[in-house]
């Protein structure tokens, strides 16, 4: 029996020189995006990333005052293993992040500021492959940076962005997703994929109060494994998938 053709995924586009990547949580862009991000920094690319929260109610045992500041040098030293030195938070609360104006204006403004070509985000459907339920924060967060992507162009929307020194920037011209169940493009991982799994394990508190099994063995475990997974779509080779939304052109 003749196996069924898996069907393949272009590359991304690499005609662009500055990304924004804005999630809800430290950790977020680690879980499977970091190496994409360590090959572009490589390439000279510049990467900024923005956070809805300091992940202060991620880890059970720790209180909140105590969380928010460890997880924030969490992903500082995370993100400067891909070669990412701008990390900003925008300090809404975790786990009860709203979608609304408030987060659109947020996000709005760090684009304004960054000014990228690129912004990349996480899955903001109500799954994760159809069958494990997502977060609010994940669905807001997600939700928002599609909308403040047109809103950061438009000078009548938040215009106190302007009178605060932030001009509208219209030249987003892609938003990519990760972690969609519809994935469009991909990205080749393998020289970021090792870079990525130290990423990862930057987040070491965080990992060591979700699993029982060695930190390294499982942040490579579950990084190869996405990687190959997704490699089946790119020509065999380890890659990170996303959904890319072009900008509307009417």
């Amino acid at each position: 029996m003749t196996e069924p053709t898996i069907s393949q995924l272009p590359p991304m586009p690499d005609d662009w020189q500055r990304a924004l990547a804005v999630v809800a949580h430290p950790d977020d862009l680690e879980y499977g995006c970091s190496a994409a991000i360590a090959s572009w920094t490589d390439a000279g690319r510049e990467v900024a990333y923005v956070l809805a929260t300091r992940g202060e109610a991620g880890i059970a045992p720790l209180a909140p005052a105590e969380c928010g500041p460890l997880r924030e040098r969490e992903q500082i030293a995370s993100a400067a293993v891909v070669g990412v030195s701008a990390v900003e938070f925008l300090d809404h609360r975790d786990g009860v992040i709203e979608y609304g104006p408030t987060l659109r204006r947020d996000i709005a403004a760090a684009i304004r500021r960054h000014r990228p070509e690129l912004v990349i985000t996480l899955n903001h459907r109500d799954t994760w492959d159809g069958t494990y339920w997502n977060t609010p924060d994940h669905v807001a967060v997600g939700r928002a940076v599609l909308d403040a992507a047109g809103d950061a162009g438009n000078r009548w929307i938040f215009p106190e962005l302007t009178e605060q020194g932030l001009e509208p920037w219209d030249g987003v011209r892609w938003v990519a997703v990760a972690g969609s169940d519809t994935p469009t493009h991909a990205v080749d991982a393998a020289d970021g994929l090792e870079r990525a799994v130290r990423s990862l394990l930057a987040h070491r508190t965080y990992i060591e109060a979700l699993t029982d099994e060695d930190p390294e063995t499982y942040a490579r475990g579950l990084l190869t494994r996405s990687a190959e997974e997704t490699g089946k779509r790119f020509g065999g080779r380890p890659a990170v998938a996303f959904e890319l939304f072009p900008r509307a052109t009417a």
